[in-house]
């Protein structure tokens, strides 16, 4: 299943990680109306989010099956996990789709070598590095934009 596919739903979107990506993407999801909760162990982490955001936050451990509950995963329709550790994100994400049987999980991945231990898991990832040398690539063999 596409994020795509679960607009139209009444969506309810769960992120684990409020650094960067994770208030980035929490404050942008909030300021476009949807149903946003985010998850962070580090209460300080919470700053990061928007005067404006009109989600839900919670401080707690992603990894503890009681927090996840709290959360209320077993409502959303989708889930994003962008901690800034890869077996944190790889055990938030199984749980998710093994104990909350969620079909949209995604995931971001620092290490690419990993990339087989979520798919194997069914899980779509997001790795930076990854990212950042495609875009890299595009730029160095534009011809049109120089």
């Amino acid at each position: 299943m596409k994020y795509s596919e679960v607009k139209e739903k009444n969506e309810f979107i769960v992120i684990v990680g409020c650094g960067r990506l994770g208030a980035s993407l929490a404050n942008t999801l909030s300021d476009e109306g949807r149903d946003v909760l985010i998850i962070d162990k580090n209460k300080d982490a919470l700053r990061k989010l928007s005067m404006s955001y009109g989600g839900l936050a919670l401080i707690g451990d992603g990894t503890d099956i009681d927090m996840l509950r709290e959360a209320e995963l077993e409502k959303a329709t989708a889930i994003v996990v962008v901690t800034n550790n890869d077996n944190t994100n790889i055990m938030i994400s199984q749980m998710a789709k093994n104990i909350f049987n969620k079909e949209l999980v995604i995931a971001r991945l620092y290490d690419p070598e990993r990339d087989y231990v979520y798919r194997e898991f069914e899980i779509d990832t997001i790795s930076p590095s990854i990212l950042s040398s495609n875009e890299i690539w595009k730029l160095l063999t534009d011809d049109e934009g120089r």
